[in-house]
């Protein structure tokens, strides 16, 4: 049997065990996933030991490690390493190599709710491993995008980073998170993005946004999934925009990470069945 870990502290939230596991069953497959909880003075004896074994096929990477485990692998993808985040592993024989999926999976769930991005104007709450993904995966497609993060330091260092991508469409910007600099944005954007973990499970009374800021005219998009109705996007509902759940954003990220893996295409479908069911019924 190959096993596949998520490495990250916490790990309890994550529905991703129950999306692969059931994608593997689905398929016949001989893989196992485990939520493996790892410290970061814990990552780099890990990755050295455990996750180059034979009977490990491979990881995906989550808060805090996205950006931390690059200097622990062998190899980076070219979208990874221009994204600058790690979200999934591969092992080949003993050899490690990192990529990002999680920016495939925000552009396609994304695209799907909203239609062409080109032209939109977009404003991305956070700065960290996230960020980066679905900030990369945006900059060469929309017309604007504005990231506001608590430290603007880390929101000045990934403009910089997108702004030196060749193929960069966007005029993009960053501001501090503040009530502010919040409603300015918000007030000419077509597309609000959370991708911080506030919200998260067992955290779940707290929100990027106050909802009195949000409005009809935006599709407002929530990557934390569990629960997958959050309070951002409840108060967005309330506030008569469309949403849209991290959950597509997990499963077509999991989908391009399992074909990775397995060499396999994942059966969608029934991966984002598994995590609803899992989660009460939460809707993509």
């Amino acid at each position: 049997m190959e096993v596949c870990y998520l490495i990250g502290y916490p790990v309890g939230h994550s529905m991703s065990a129950v999306m692969h596991n059931a994608a593997f069953r689905e398929l016949g497959l001989d893989y196992r996933y485990e939520l493996r909880p790892v410290k970061p003075e814990e990552l780099g004896a890990f990755v050295a030991t455990r996750l180059r074994e034979p009977d490990v096929r491979g990881a995906s990477v989550t808060i805090p490690h996205k950006v931390s485990i690059i200097g622990h692998l062998d190899e980076i993808d070219r979208v990874a390493r221009g994204i600058g985040a790690v979200n999934m592993i591969v092992n080949d024989g003993g050899r490690l190599k990192g990529y990002n999926t999680d920016s495939l999976g925000a552009f396609q769930a994304l695209e799907e709710v909203y239609g062409d991005l080109e032209g939109s104007k977009v404003v991305l709450i956070g700065a960290g491993g996230a960020a980066r993904a679905i900030g990369y995966s945006l900059a060469t497609t929309v017309e604007e995008l504005v990231i506001l993060n608590r430290t603007i330091k880390r929101a000045h260092d990934l403009v910089k980073g997108l702004s030196n991508l060749p193929d960069r469409s966007a005029a993009i910007s960053a501001h501090p998170l503040t009530r502010e600099h919040l409603e300015n944005a918000i007030f000419n954007a077509n597309i609000l993005i959370n991708a911080t973990p506030l919200g998260m499970s067992p955290k779940t009374d707290e929100t990027p946004v106050d909802g009195d800021l949000l409005g009809p005219n935006l599709l407002v998009f929530d990557s934390v999934y569990n629960p997958p109705r959050t309070r951002f996007l409840r108060e967005a509902e309330e506030a008569g925009a469309r949403t849209l759940s991290g959950i597509r954003m997990l499963v077509y990220q999991g989908a391009a990470s399992f074909r990775l893996w397995t060499g396999r295409d994942a059966p969608e479908g029934l991966m984002a069945r598994a995590v609803e069911e899992e989660l009460g019924g939460g809707q993509l």
